[in-house]
């Protein structure tokens, strides 16, 4: 059986001053710019974050979501959630007496309150420079315009009508009413003005003038937000990552509303199987594929933001008994849920060796399609996405519970200290691919760039807040034996084979590693995407 191969030939990065992996060229050029000055991981965090909002508009903004995981020089772990509350109002009474039968996906009904603004806060309070500072070549590439990919065009041509729908939306993504052509210059003059004020006092975004008016539009639009719950959503504390070990390391992941703990789930179901069978081989595929099955299944019945439900899924009792039914070879039913999303994150490790694992999301492309008047700023749509209209469901929508994410991000240790981190966007993708990709460094022992290179396989469906009755089928990209294939029909696994998943569908990888032996850092992008990793 002729062993995987990858997707796209790529060089990693190396350095030992520091190194970024993102994925845009402009978002990991301002990041090593930052690291090349002097500055440490949280500047080149933040500066990076700033970039992607302009360079993948679609994908994130200030009006989303964000996630972190970090680990300081003296071998502190921990994390930041930026996520919010839905309105105060949308009790599922509210919802259902307007006639829905689930949360609308776009439209001011589908909107949560953003958390992005509030990691930002948390990550400037450790950074070395200013944010206006960090935060300038964004504001210039909003001001003077960033040239429009063919990522950017395709997501903007698969959302016509969405923003079309907004004045703000449509003035800038779809200038005198047509699409922008590759590498024309998409230029967000009201976003800049509205980061360029919040540079100077960021916690504007959730208490002071920007809260104010996007609350009263909100509100004005039919979304029964308080005010109450927005400045919530600037309270972002630093938290203990979830952990477990996994092949004599120990993972590190996000806690909730984050599906890290799906991640860790998985690890412990996989820990010593795929280390003795051959790479994305028969038997691997079929663990790595039911380890997630069981991980999508649990969190459906049993998970929602504010409960103790993922905790039963770690217990080893439980895990006992999924290795067991995995191990009897039988594919196992998943719930129909539909995967989407689009997302995009950065990796960056410093001189001194602080590390940040960093993502953030509007949920949907382009989120909810709504923008505040006159900022520039699009809104998530992670309420319609992430929370559920199921009577006495765990994550059905409740004032003051958090919808629940897709976003996560990883980190590995060992004894001697850091070992790697890394993440990868993609909607339930991002739990399963994350997994791959450390199993590939862990079990098999693949340099960073080969590990997010290599093919990906995930179950479809997940559990998204989408459509309930999706026929289950296990996708496979291009580049596995097609023995393997075959092998996996034979053992009952509906197969659906993909080319390479390219322009994001097929997530977009990124790791920074330490390269022990030669006191390096070792940097790598995803090829999928139009990233690269930069190191100094």
């Amino acid at each position: 059986m002729a062993p995987p191969q990858e997707v796209g030939a790529r060089s990693a990065a190396l350095g030992v001053r520091g190194a970024v992996t993102s994925s845009h060229p402009a978002v990991s050029q301002v990041g090593a710019r930052v690291l090349a000055d002097g500055g440490n991981a949280f500047d080149a965090t933040l500066a990076m974050a700033a970039m992607s909002w302009m360079a993948l508009p679609g994908q994130c903004g200030i009006g989303g979501d964000a996630f972190a995981v970090v680990r300081e020089p003296d071998g502190r772990v921990w994390t930041l959630a930026g996520s919010g509350f839905g309105p105060d109002g949308g009790t599922a009474e509210v919802y259902r007496a307007r006639g829905l039968t689930g949360l609308p996906l776009a439209g001011p009904l589908s909107v949560a309150v953003p958390g992005a603004a509030g990691v930002v806060v948390r990550l400037a309070g450790l950074a070395s420079r200013e944010l206006a500072d960090l935060w300038q070549p964004a504001l210039t590439g909003a001001r003077d315009g960033v040239p429009c990919t063919a990522k950017t065009r395709a997501d903007i041509a698969g959302h016509v009508a969405l923003l079309a729908a907004d004045q703000g939306a449509r003035e800038v993504f779809l200038p005198a009413g047509r699409i922008p052509s590759v590498g024309e210059r998409v230029r967000q003059p009201a976003l800049a003005a509205t980061l360029e004020r919040l540079a100077r006092d960021p916690a504007a975004f959730h208490t002071g003038w920007f809260a104010d008016r996007a609350v009263a539009s909100l509100a004005g639009a039919g979304a029964p937000f308080s005010g109450a719950e927005w400045r919530l959503g600037g309270d972002v504390p630093v938290e203990a990552a979830l952990a477990t070990s996994y092949g004599g390391h120990v993972l590190h992941e996000t806690p909730l509303p984050s599906a890290g703990w799906m991640v860790l789930h998985q690890a412990l179901l996989l820990d010593g199987e795929l280390r003795r069978t051959p790479q994305l081989g028969v038997e691997a595929v079929h663990w790595l594929a039911e380890s997630a099955r069981a991980s999508f299944r649990h969190r459906f019945e049993s998970v929602g933001a504010d409960g103790t439900g993922w905790r039963e899924a770690l217990r080893p009792l439980a895990v006992t008994e999924v290795r067991r039914r995995i191990g009897a070879g039988q594919p196992q039913e998943a719930p129909g849920i539909v995967p989407a999303g689009d997302t995009t994150s950065t990796v960056c490790i410093d001189a001194d060796g602080t590390a940040v694992s960093f993502i953030h999301s509007l949920a949907y492309t382009f989120g909810s399609g709504v923008t505040v008047p006159d900022t520039g700023v699009l809104l998530n749509n992670r309420l319609g996405r992430g929370a559920y209209l199921i009577d006495g469901h765990p994550n059905e929508v409740r004032p003051r519970r958090k919808p629940m994410h897709t976003l996560n991000a990883w980190l590995l240790t060992d004894h001697d200290g850091l070992v790697a981190t890394g993440n990868c966007p993609g909607g339930d993708g991002q739990v399963q691919w994350n997994m791959q990709v450390i199993s590939h460094l862990v079990d098999h022992g693949d340099d960073p760039q080969r590990a997010v290179s290599l093919p990906r396989i995930s179950v479809f469906p997940g559990s998204d807040a989408d459509t309930l009755d999706a026929a289950p089928v296990l996708r496979c990209e291009e580049g596995l034996d097609p023995a393997v294939l075959d092998g996996l029909e034979a053992r009952g696994h509906r197969v659906e084979r993909l080319p390479v998943q390219r322009g994001g569908v097929g997530g977009s990888a990124l790791v920074v590693a330490l390269d022990r032996e030669h006191g390096v850092l070792v940097a790598a992008a995803d090829p999928r995407m139009d990233g690269v990793a930069l190191a100094v």
